[in-house]
């Protein structure tokens, strides 16, 4: 049967919003049912066959009428009528709706008598056309002839039959009970609404493309321009402040027992005991986090207030000055040199006629190049700015990503007169920086649709691992007050309101998890971070997160951003070898000589050929000046003296991207767009000054998209080649003579550059000699590309090896000189594949690499990239000190190399892993096994390649990286930065430090467990982003190796001694209340419990931050000590649980000793035994101390003297007739005694025995 092949379709569950029953029956001869009705379906089925061809006028195969059959069961009746055409599937379903919107948009006849049919059938229930017979069988052959419908009352609904024409299917709507059909709705109206306002609220921002006007208002809607690091506002300030409070255990137990005081039953002295300490904590926690908020508010404010210049039609001034928190996509905005672009945009205009500006992305992507950008072609050939409002163009963006090397666009007329496509070399992205000229540009994206904010990371809330130590720490003592409770109600029985006894108990034996442990804890990081701030030996070190100290002893991995950070971001030109001589910064002034005694041949030359061009000019003949040899380029025997020096330095002075801009240029261009208020002393300006050593304000100013570059042409014009002009066609060089009035110009015709990528690793460039014609192609490039593209040599490979270990940037430099015939076959087949469609770039590829044969050798440079003060020590001492470094950098390969090399990362013993670019599972497991055979070796990858390895191998290659002594991460997104960081906690559960001083670190640093921002040229925003800030690399030691050790050390040492003194008095309560018939009575009530834990051994206790186990000499000499902190011995369950045995040891001491030696009343063991205590504690704490400071001994004495004083005020406690008796002084003296004497004789024996590792040393 055909019928039976028609798919069925599933529902799965019944919608709340129908108003009919949704039922599936499939065709199933398992059933007895559906046997049942199949030979009803099999009589007719000749009929059916027929029927299903036979059409209304409509279209549609008709509505079946059964209404006056009243024989059969319900599936009886249902399979009887709708089975006759259909494909064995039968639906109750509400589908009035959809077939009234699929028909309603029909203005067909066949269309509206559809809707008309199924109108009918669902309000009436009764026949609407064509005859009817009574019955299953009937009603089965009637319904497929043309017949309308029919409806039959089932229960307390009624059902109608609609066939579908093109597939036979049967439809059945049962109308069902419509009361329930209305709660229903009203229950989905409701959660129609909460889901509504949920997604509103809290679902992501949906991301998409959009059409940004230019001349027209934007209407759509885009988030705000502003930049917010605050944590919280008004409302959340106090919720998620006490949230992240309660969040520890400490602080949540506290507040329970705080919280159960307000029962009388189970009360237990005074309330203000419990809610004292509690609320001071919660103070000071709330005004640390108010301040700290304010703080990151100002700093926003600051930003977000910043002045921009927007073109506004209406004003007379053609502009006016909004902050950047105002600006909205659409708008148009100017920015000048040095100044920040305040969101991402699209370059309109330009101050240079060319439409091109540089800028500086080093915030963005941490690469100090200075990158082109160019105009939309059709707005640069605007004569004025404000001509922009008056045309009526638009630009279709894609929507907002974090890929910050690629856009898509279009620029549009609206008439259609102009279509662009625009790359990202069209935009200029926020946090980027304008390097020359001014910028004119519309807003396409704003706020957190910005590249720069999609590539930081939201900031956490960092815990200490110290913290998470102590909260674990609280939890067994939790435990242990649980445990003495219930061993307490053991000896006392179970008999009565026994868990009233219980709660008592706890609330008794409290006092073993001290509050005043976060109070002195968080006390003592302010006070370490005072003392980093108030260093003179790191001076201007800011810390602005006061939580996290101590994390800076633990640190295993360094993770360090290149560029600012390791370096100075200063190129400086060392050494240039030329094949049979070597000149450094000491020879270099022989070059100028050499140029100087060439200049007379060069201007002979020039005259001469001046004169051959007039000659040829006039005859009517080809000219043949093209192939005469320009100087020195004939035979090389020939060749006179200086030749080489010659030719290399012309070769630099050209094949370069170096654009000259004087000051008085950059002026005018300035003006001539308007300047902004403030000038140079703009808030938003951020000046970078690149020079080389001997350089003089009479010297040119120079723009290109490689400090490298810069530092090339700065050296040729010390030794007197001078590049002074050139555009997009031209070049023009200066030529330094003995009589400064006659100095040479040669002029060049640009004919072709091949730009520096990090593929081809080389770039060139095709020049044409003005007055001779000559045409040179120049090309430089690495060494390792090079090496097989210059003419053989013996030299190249060995000094490039040498300079490479002297930590210098090599470039090899080499030239051809072409005939006409040459180039215009090379320009010929370089045009045809620059217009193929398919393969362009490897067909462009082949045809350079076709010039790219048997080019002379010309020289091999050396360019350092200056270091940071003392950054060699400073990682030699991290090395020492078992910290492991990783440099993160989104530089190039070739430049990650050489400053990993000339900063030592890399030992000197140690070898240096390139891992080659991974592309395939296969690459990568190639590589990883390559890598796994050289132990010992530091690890180099790209970002592409650490992709593809962490996605198939991620344990593998993490297992691998981690154990090298070094790892360079080159071609790194911010994002990447991050992921890494993250990886290595997950891994490892070793604690990290980030080091950064860009916009592009800042995600490394937030997810460090203690981030590093270096405030230096690359601007603030990563110092204000990290938990410390620091002026330079070097610091990093000191703030490691001693201020990190001594928090560490100095919090382990004094949350011990507070969980300490807590067990101690904990253990005199367990003894009384055991002793004196298991009742729940405090020993010592009101203001004794408060007096111990402030007054008494605050101070004392509190002093023991100003310990220190080494001074600062011997950790910076000795750095191999700092390896035994990130084991965490220093605060153990080991040390611990030393602690506790002291405690429970003197605790019982104390109390036994009391209540042996009292004689008469309950007070005076309440004055034995508080007195013994508090002097146990004195002594404990003079035990414990390391290196003595004077405002330790003036602790002691101060809370001894209070104590004393408090013996003669507080007579409701003490007994003043017996405090002045001999007994009660030899009495504590012996219980002080017998307490505190063997822990003193244990120290010394471990100290002489088994003697620290500082010790040794001292």
């Amino acid at each position: 049967m055909a019928e039976n092949n028609v798919p069925l379709r599933d529902f799965d569950e019944e919608s709340d919003t129908d108003s009919e029953t949704e039922l599936l029956i499939r065709r199933d001869v398992r059933t007895a049912s559906f046997a049942a009705a199949s030979s009803s379906i099999k009589s007719n089925s000749k009929n059916n066959s027929r029927g299903r061809h036979r059409k209304s006028s409509t279209g549609y195969s008709g509505v079946v009428n059964s209404s006056s059959g009243g024989g059969g069961s319900f599936l009886g009746n249902l399979f009887g009528h709708s089975l006759g055409s259909a494909a064995g599937q039968i639906r109750y379903r509400n589908e009035r709706s959809r077939e009234r919107a699929k028909y309603s948009n029909s203005s067909s006849s066949s269309s509206v008598s559809k809707l008309a049919q199924l109108t009918q059938t669902s309000a009436g229930g009764s026949a609407v056309a064509g005859s009817a017979a009574s019955g299953p069988s009937g009603g089965a052959a009637t319904g497929v002839g043309d017949s309308a419908g029919v409806a039959s009352d089932l229960g307390n609904g009624t059902h109608s039959t609609v066939i579908d024409p093109e597939n036979g299917s049967a439809t059945v709507f049962y109308q069902n009970n419509r009361r329930r059909s209305k709660g229903r709705s009203f229950g989905s109206i409701c959660k129609l609404c909460l889901c509504s306002c949920w997604r509103k609220w809290f679902r992501p921002r949906e991301l998409r493309a959009r059409t940004v006007n230019l001349g027209r208002v934007n209407t759509e809607k885009f988030p705000p321009n502003e930049i917010r690091n605050q944590k919280y506002n008004f409302i959340t300030f106090l919720p998620l402040v006490l949230f992240e409070q309660f969040r520890f255990f400490l602080n949540l137990y506290f507040l329970l027992m705080a919280l159960s005081q307000f029962i009388p039953d189970i009360r237990i002295g005074y309330p203000y005991t419990y809610w004292g300490p509690l609320g001071f904590v919660l103070m000071v926690t709330i005004c640390r986090e108010a301040v700290d908020d304010l703080r990151r508010h100002q700093r926003d404010h600051e930003v977000n207030s910043q002045k921009y210049k927007r073109l506004s039609a209406t004003n007379g001034s053609g502009y006016e000055m909004v902050p950047s928190s105002k600006l909205k996509v659409g708008d148009v905005i100017i920015v000048e040199k040095n100044e920040r672009v305040p969101a991402d945009l699209i370059l309109l205009r330009t101050s240079d006629r060319s439409g091109s500006v540089f800028v500086r992305t080093d915030q963005l992507d941490g690469e100090t190049d200075w990158k082109p950008r160019l105009a939309v072609p059709y707005t640069q050939k605007l004569s004025r700015d404000s001509e922009l409002h008056s045309i009526d163009a638009s630009f279709y963006v894609e929507k907002p990503q974090n890929d910050i090397h690629s856009f898509i666009a279009t620029f549009c007329m609206t008439d259609g007169s102009e279509d662009t496509g625009l790359s990202v070399e069209n935009t200029l992205w926020a946090n980027t920086v304008v390097a020359a000229g001014t910028a004119t540009g519309i807003v396409i994206y704003t706020g957190c649709e910005t590249r720069s904010v999609m590539n930081n990371s939201q900031p956490r809330s960092k815990v200490g691992l110290l913290d998470m130590e102590i909260n674990g720490l609280t939890k067994v003592l939790f435990c242990a007050v649980l445990g003495l409770s219930l061993v307490m109600m053991m000896l006392k029985g179970f008999g009565g309101p026994w868990y009233r006894y219980m709660f008592r108990f706890v609330l008794l034996f409290s006092y073993i998890i001290p509050i005043s442990l976060r109070v002195n804890l968080d006390m003592g990081k302010a006070f370490y971070s005072w003392q980093m701030q108030n260093d003179s030996n790191i001076q201007g070190t800011v810390v602005r997160s006061t939580t996290i100290p101590e994390e800076l002893g633990r640190i295993s991995y360094v993770l360090t951003d290149k560029t600012g950070t390791l370096t100075q971001n200063e190129m400086v030109f060392k050494k240039i070898h030329l094949g049979i001589v070597s000149h450094d910064a000491d020879t270099f002034h022989h070059i100028g000589h050499i140029i100087q005694k060439l200049s007379g041949n060069i201007m002979q030359q020039q005259q001469q050929q001046h004169q051959q061009g007039s000659v040829s000019s006039s005859s009517s003949g080809e000219s043949n000046t093209a192939t005469k040899p320009i100087m020195f380029a004939g035979n090389r025997m020939r060749r006179p003296e200086g030749w080489r020096e010659w030719e290399a330095v012309r070769a630099l002075a050209l094949c370069h991207n170096v654009t000259p801009v004087s000051d008085e240029e950059d002026n005018r261009s300035v003006s001539t767009a308007s300047t902004v208020t403030g000038g140079n002393n703009s808030p938003t300006k951020s000046v970078i000054n690149i020079e080389a050593p001997g350089s003089t304000d009479t010297e040119h100013q120079y723009q290109a998209a490689s400090p490298d570059e810069i530092a090339l042409v700065k050296w040729t014009e010390q030794v007197g080649l001078t590049l002074i002009a050139r555009d997009l066609n031209t070049m023009t060089l200066q030529v330094k003579t003995p009589s400064e009035d006659n100095d040479i110009l040669l002029h060049y015709q640009i004919l072709q550059l091949f730009p520096f990528t990090s593929e081809s690793k080389r770039m060139g460039i095709i020049v044409r000699e003005s007055k001779s014609g000559q045409i040179t192609f120049y090309l430089k490039g690495a060494d390792v590309v090079m090496s097989s593209i210059v003419q053989y040599n013996d030299w190249l490979s060995e000094e490039s090896g040498n300079m490479a270990r002297e930590g210098l940037r090599t470039l090899v430099v080499a030239k051809k000189v072409l005939t006409e015939e040459q180039y215009s076959d090379f320009e010929m087949r370089y045009n045809a594949a620059r217009l193929s469609i398919t393969d362009r770039v490897a067909k462009v590829a082949a045809v350079t690499e076709s010039l790219e044969r048997e080019l002379e050798l010309l020289c091999l440079t050396g360019v350092e990239d200056r270091l940071q003060e003392n950054v060699r020590p400073t990682l030699e001492l991290l090395r020492n000190a078992g910290v492991r470094v990783w440099m993160l950098t989104g530089d190039k390969l070739e430049t990650a190399c050489c400053i990993a090399k000339s900063s030592q990362l890399i030992g000197r013993n140690q070898g240096l892993h390139v891992l080659r670019s991974v592309k395939t599972r296969t690459d990568a497991h190639q590589e990883l096994n390559s890598f796994r055979r050289k132990q010992g070796h530091a690890l180099v990858i790209e970002g592409e390649s650490l992709e593809v390895c962490l996605q198939y191998y991620r344990p593998e290659f993490l297992e691998l990286a981690t154990a090298s002594p070094a790892v360079v991460c080159c071609r790194c997104s911010p994002t990447q930065k991050a992921q890494v960081v993250a990886l290595i906690q997950k891994h490892t559960g070793k604690r990290t430090c980030a080091v950064g001083d860009g916009g592009n670190d800042v995600s490394m640093i937030q997810q460090a467990d203690a981030g590093v921002g270096i405030e230096g040229r690359e601007g603030r925003q990563a110092s204000l982003a990290g938990d410390f800030s620091i002026p330079q690399f070097s610091h990093i030691a000191k703030l490691l190796l001693i201020h990190g050790r001594r928090s560490y050390k100095r919090s382990a040492a004094l949350s011990q001694f507070v969980i300490h003194r807590g067990l101690i008095i904990t253990t005199l309560q367990a003894v009384f209340s055991a002793v004196f018939y298991l009742s729940s009575v405090a020993l010592y009530q009101g203001f004794l419990m408060v007096g111990y834990s402030t007054l008494y051994t605050m101070f004392p206790v509190f002093s023991l931050v100003l310990d220190q186990d080494i001074t600062s000499e011997t950790a910076v000499t000795y750095p191999e000590l700092y390896k035994d902190l990130s084991k965490g011995r220093s605060l153990s369950y080991k040390t611990f649980f030393i602690w506790v045995l002291i405690s429970i040891y003197q605790g019982g001491v104390i109390m036994y000793g009391a209540l042996i030696l009292f004689v008469d009343e309950f007070i005076h063991i309440v004055a034995i035994s508080f007195s013994a205590l508090i002097m146990t504690e004195l002594i404990m704490v003079a035990l414990t101390v390391r290196t003595w400071h004077r405002l330790m001994v003036l602790a002691e004495l101060f809370s001894l003297a209070l104590y004393l004083i408090s013996l003669a005020v507080l007579h409701e406690y003490f007994d003043w007739e017996f405090i002045w008796s001999y007994d009660f002084l030899w009495k504590v003296s012996l219980i002080t005694l017998v307490s505190c004497l063997p822990l003193y004789i244990i120290k010394f024996l471990r100290k002489k025995c088994s003697p620290p590792s500082y010790l040794k040393l001292s």
